[in-house]
């Protein structure tokens, strides 16, 4: 039985490089990844009139679908399986409950190009959130 990976993406360069370095190490991973993106909307939608939320959550729903097309077709290529899920809520809160509700073996996910640890600790960031949550190892890229 395969591992189960769970790499979570966005429209980040972020992803685009855990995406090339999982591609570049193929060999060291199971041929089997699932990708979930976690559409943030906790907090964008307090600007927005109650009556264009769901147009909004419907756009950003295409857009997720596009670029997970894109980075699965990228993953494909490579010789991967590729499972595809689209979240709506905060990715820190969503990305720990998939992964150790779901039992996830690993959890692939990349952190934000030039960022300091000094940020991390006063700000916080998802990876570094989901580094401490999740009951499942996890590879930092």
């Amino acid at each position: 039985m395969d591992a189960k990976i769970l790499i979570p993406v966005n429209d980040s360069p972020t992803t685009n490089k855990t995406i090339e370095d999982v591609i570049a190490n193929r060999d060291q991973f199971p041929k089997q990844l699932v990708l979930v993106h976690v559409i943030n909307d906790q907090l964008a939608y307090r600007m927005i009139p109650d009556f264009q939320i769901e147009m909004v959550r419907e756009n950003a729903e295409k857009a997720a679908q596009v670029r997970m097309g894109e980075l699965a077709q990228l993953l494909r290529n490579a010789g991967f399986s590729v499972d595809l899920r689209i979240e709506f809520g905060a990715p820190r809160r969503i990305i720990p409950r998939i992964a150790n509700d779901e039992e996830f073996q690993l959890l692939v996910i990349g952190r934000k190009l030039k960022s300091g640890e000094i940020r991390d600790v006063l700000f916080g960031s998802v990876a570094n959130y989901v580094l401490h949550n999740v009951s499942c190892p996890v590879l930092l890229l």
